[in-house]
């Protein structure tokens, strides 16, 4: 035989061994381990044939040599192939080996439970003896799972420290609450001492499921010997260490959904905890822990180790942890100062509160990478953006109220229109149009009565606020021109900001109309109330009269400004309200002025419209040409 191909031979024999082997220790991980020793016959019957083939020597039939190694390069099997499909766990598997196996460890401990109960309903055991059983049952459930861990069935073997690890927590408590034979003291050592093996355990084994175990049963602690006494320094305290631990677990193993487990424990066990015990006087240890728990949180996002390779789904556990956890964070981190400053009568505190909350945020978005804190991702680097703006929004509403209320958000929200055009951040002009619309919207509706005196009232000053914050983002959304070499993406902003100026100037030219028109109707009702009685229907034609003559004024003075700037879009605003202007001279103000009123009228509007006509006429804009033949 040619040694060169009993080489080949052999090192393809070898390098199939490899791979069965290599399917064997993934199908391992899913628990399919019978499966795959039936299958194992096959690739091992192959091999051996291989073997048997190298050691006879050459055939007597012309047999095509097959290609070397290094035509055949080895790769381990990746997702999207054959083997990979094989490796994926069907719906089946999942349910069979996952959700039942899930709810058998519950039902296992329901049972345990139940049996202890039974066990001291009827007397069947000493108080020392039920607790000695329990204790000697959980630590051979937990020694007898490593069996199975060795054997290759990890699932199971997970299973079982589950069911150990609940046994014990179950015997503590019941030799502290229900036999008193330990003191809680005892029993909170005791109960650490579990959590932290399985927090070893799942370190050594690089099991994010025993870690999970852990966690439960470290939050389950507090509960279990909870003896109805205020203990907050020894309880607040033990929750940090837990969170501190789980973030050090965060930041060396890639196991971002024990941050969410850690923090929904840290929030219920907390909230129970206030809701049962606080009181002012508790005030400063109780605002140190809660600052302790939300920094904490609050840098998590740049610690945890992130798994996720690239081109798997952008949808995770680590996308929740920078989306989900920082809004839950803030949102009830601030819920909590707030009602400690509610309950201390504190109001003042509030809105500085929220601008203490939006500094922080700005601060994060300026923390560099250092050491394990990596760099803000985009995404979170938006959120704190987002939820820094939040904060400053909600702050102006504690602190003002009436026209302050609207002259805040108006302002707010032109400085961040302002920043935005500067950086070029599509999510500040966003945050900015939403505190420009909270602004319009004060504006409309919560705002302070007029007085009698026309013009120089808060009403009118708040109104003229708004039209020059308007005014200042028509102007700047104005000047957002692109370079001739800019891209398409640049283009499209620069559109996007063209709009925002038409919206905005818009806005200015109502808010005046409305403005004035205001300011006309306080000034003829003041009148009719405070006046004679026997003028009342004189003072409503004076003010259907003014309205008349308002909107032709104003009409006109957009359509002269509509020519003078070459605008279009500010012609088509005047006429507009040169219509309206029409409708209600022919139908109010028919009916309403009297004949002398109702002249006047009339020969306003008609100047107006012929005025109107010549300058259309006399084609100032060269219009005609615009419009082609059409005209």
């Amino acid at each position: 035989m040619d040694p060169h191909t009993s080489g080949n031979l052999e090192e393809q024999v070898s390098e199939l061994r490899s791979r069965v082997g290599m399917l064997e220790e993934a199908l391992q991980t899913y628990g399919i381990v019978p499966e795959a020793r039936e299958q194992r016959a096959t690739p091992t019957l192959a091999a051996d044939s291989a073997t048997a083939i190298a050691r006879q020597g050459p055939s007597t039939e012309s047999v095509d040599e097959p290609p070397s190694m290094a035509e055949q390069p080895a790769s381990p099997p990746s997702f999207g192939t054959a083997e990979s499909a094989l490796l994926r766990p069907s719906l089946e598997s999942r349910i069979g080996s996952q959700w039942f196996n899930r709810i058998g460890i519950l039902a296992v401990l329901i049972a345990m439970a139940w049996f202890l109960k039974l066990a001291i309903d009827n007397h069947w055991i000493g108080p020392l003896g039920r607790v000695l059983i329990g204790l000697i049952s959980g630590v051979a459930l937990i020694a007898w799972s490593e069996q199975f861990r060795r054997r290759g069935y990890v699932a199971f073997s997970y299973s079982l420290k589950a069911i150990g690890s609940g046994v014990l927590y179950l015997s503590l408590w019941a030799a502290f609450s229900y036999f008193h034979l330990i003191p809680s003291a005892a029993a909170f050592a005791a109960m650490i001492v579990v959590t932290a093996f399985n927090g070893f355990m799942a370190w050594v084994q690089d099991s994010e499921v025993l870690a999970l175990y852990a966690i439960v049963g470290g939050f389950s602690t507090p509960v279990l010997i909870s003896t109805g006494e205020n203990h907050e320094v020894t309880l607040l305290s033990y929750m940090l260490l837990l969170d501190v631990a789980v973030l050090v677990l965060v930041v060396l193993r890639p196991w971002s959904r024990l941050l969410f487990s850690a923090y929904i424990g840290s929030a219920l066990l907390f909230l129970a905890w206030g809701l049962e015990y606080y009181s002012h006087t508790q005030w400063v240890r109780t605002a140190f822990f809660l600052a302790c728990f939300f920094i904490v949180f609050a840098l998590a996002p740049r610690l945890v180790r992130v798994k996720k390779a690239e081109g798997e789904a952008p949808f995770g556990w680590d996308t929740l942890a920078q989306v989900v956890l920082p809004i839950a964070n803030a949102a009830l981190g601030f819920v909590g100062y707030y009602a400690m400053a509610e309950n201390a009568g504190t109001d003042w505190v509030e809105p500085w509160l929220a601008v203490g909350f939006a500094g922080f945020y700005l601060l994060l978005l300026r923390l560099p990478a250092r050491g394990k804190l990596k760099a803000s991702p985009a995404l979170l680097s938006a959120l704190h953006l987002s939820v820094a703006v939040v904060f400053l929004t909600i702050a102006i509403p504690l602190k003002s109220h009436g026209r302050w209320l609207t002259i805040g958000w108006l302002t707010e929200g032109a400085a961040l229109l302002w920043v935005a055009h500067r950086v070029r951040s599509r999510l500040l002009r966003g945050l900015a149009l939403i505190c420009l619309a909270l602004g319009l919207m004060a504006l409309l509706v919560v705002n302070p009565d007029a007085i009698a005196t026309p013009v120089f009232n808060e009403r009118f000053g708040t109104y003229c606020v708004g039209i020059a914050v308007f005014a200042f983002a028509a102007w700047l959304a104005a000047r957002a021109r692109p370079e001739a070499d800019h891209s398409e993406a640049d283009q499209n902003q620069t559109i996007q900001w063209t709009g925002l100026a038409g919206i905005s100037v818009a806005v200015v030219n109502a808010l005046i109309l409305l403005a004035v028109g205001l300011e006309i109707h306080s000034y003829w009702w003041n009148l009719r109330w405070h006046g004679d009685a026997n003028l009342y229907s004189d003072f409503s034609m004076y003010a259907q009269f003014t309205y008349s003559g308002w909107f032709m004024l104003f009409g006109a003075a957009l359509l002269a400004a509509g020519f003078w700037r070459r605008s279009a879009f500010l012609r088509w605003q005047a006429l507009l309200l040169v219509a309206v202007s029409i409708g209600k001279v022919f139908i109010v103000d028919v009916s309403e002025l009297s004949q002398g009123y109702r002249i006047l009228s009339f020969l306003g509007l008609g100047a107006l419209l012929l005025a109107v006509s010549f300058v259309y006429q006399r084609d100032w804009l060269n219009l005609r040409g615009q419009d082609g033949q059409r005209l």
